[in-house]
């Protein structure tokens, strides 16, 4: 088969994002200058990075934050208008300590503002595909396992 027999194949764009809670069990929530809601932690996967070292380098670049993730929470495909095809992953990245909370910055420029939002209250936060998403991984946390989602639901 040659490339011009090739069938057309997605090119999908490919984000990370990190899943912090503090110690009630509520999501951290950052508040992009460039977006008109709050999101997550994290952005797009760079040409040959993994997800997993995206979302430790957005983190990074975001917040000031040196960290590990854990596991995968949740992988959402989810294309957006005028955008194409998406592949969304979010990473647990554990309880955010007061002395991490303290040491939040942010450097690039990129957000204003974080705070600690709880379950019930998401939905005042974000577009209703992200809420999904959000919890989708929450719910990915909760039964130890990670959860397939399109669109943010959950598989």
């Amino acid at each position: 088969m040659t490339g011009s027999e090739m069938p057309p194949m997605a090119t999908p764009r490919v984000a990370a994002g990190a899943l912090f809670f503090d110690d009630e069990g509520r999501v951290l929530l950052v508040k992009p200058d460039y977006k008109n809601h709050w999101d997550i932690p994290g952005g797009y996967v760079e040409p040959g990075e993994s997800p997993r070292a995206a979302c430790i380098r957005e983190v990074r670049e975001e917040l000031s934050l040196a960290i590990e993730v854990g596991p995968m929470l949740v992988v959402d495909w989810a294309p957006a208008l005028n955008e194409g095809d998406k592949i969304l992953f979010i990473f647990d990245a554990g309880t955010l300590s007061s002395d991490d909370q303290q040491r939040i910055t942010f450097p690039d420029g990129e957000l204003t503002e974080w705070r600690f939002v709880g379950r019930d209250d998401l939905s005042a936060y974000g577009p209703a595909r992200l809420i999904r998403r959000v919890q989708a991984a929450i719910s990915g946390k909760d039964l130890h396992r990670p959860i397939y989602a399109e669109h943010g639901v959950g598989q």
